[in-house]
């Protein structure tokens, strides 16, 4: 079976939906022989490479609100990312253009290393003191996740390589009907959108694996909170879990 996530790296519940998510598949029987594939969705496809800000500023600007009112969300998201087990940074972190990173995981795809790639750039953008929108940090997470660095290199040297398949990610959520991520597509018959609990990927893994019958693409489980696409993140206020 295999099951597709559209994500970016930019989504805090993109980070929290893919620990939930693997806490599912851990417990499903038929985890061995599932297939994860992680795809391309920019939250923010409009903003020019090395346009940067700020997480706390553009929150505040997004949803009108203060720069402590801002700070009390981060840590209401920081609160459900530390229950999986995420560090989460409410600090410090920047906001940018996804579109180089999408391009290196699709390299790592090809070279069998995308999972690791996605972890590590997971951790640096909301765990750690790297900023991911910053070219030689992006070599290094790629050299860290298996990748060659000449490779790497040229692929942030060409604006062109994998260009066409993160478009071609995008278009095709939009086909799925995919407004939001994290969106999950389970052998191409459920659709899960945002970051659920554990327990309903669960649920869903079994459903998917016992219908076998290809169906069409059904929604399952309810509203949970993700990132739309036009780059607004859900963000529950103080004292509401996600």
């Amino acid at each position: 079976m295999r099951v597709e996530i559209w994500s970016d790296i930019a989504c805090p519940w993109c980070y929290i939906g893919k620990a939930r998510f693997e806490k599912g598949l851990a417990e499903f029987a038929h985890r061995d022989e599932v297939e994860v594939v992680h795809r391309s969705f920019e939250l923010d496809p409009g903003r020019a490479k090395g346009d940067t800000a700020q997480v706390i500023d553009m929150l505040a600007q997004k949803y009108g609100r203060t720069r402590e009112q801002a700070r009390a969300m981060e840590a209401n998201v920081a609160g459900n990312a530390q229950a999986e087990g995420l560090a989460y940074r409410t600090e410090g972190r920047d906001h940018g253009s996804t579109f180089d990173i999408h391009r290196l995981l699709h390299l790592a795809k090809a070279r069998g290393r995308q999972d690791e790639l996605l972890d590590l750039a997971y951790r640096a953008n909301f765990a750690e003191e790297r900023s991911v929108f910053d070219d030689g940090v992006l070599v290094e997470l790629g050299v860290e996740a298996g990748l060659d660095r000449d490779e790497v290199l040229a692929v942030l040297a060409d604006p062109g390589a994998y260009a066409d398949d993160v478009r071609a990610d995008e278009r095709e959520a939009a086909e799925l009907g995919a407004n939001g991520v994290p969106f999950f597509v389970l052998d191409r018959r459920y659709g899960i959108s945002g970051g659920q609990p554990s327990e309903v990927f669960l649920k869903a893994l079994e459903q998917a694996w016992k219908d076998r019958p290809v169906t069409a693409l059904t929604t399952l489980g309810d509203e949970a909170a993700a990132c739309d696409a036009d780059g607004s993140c859900e963000v529950p206020q103080p004292g509401v879990s996600a």
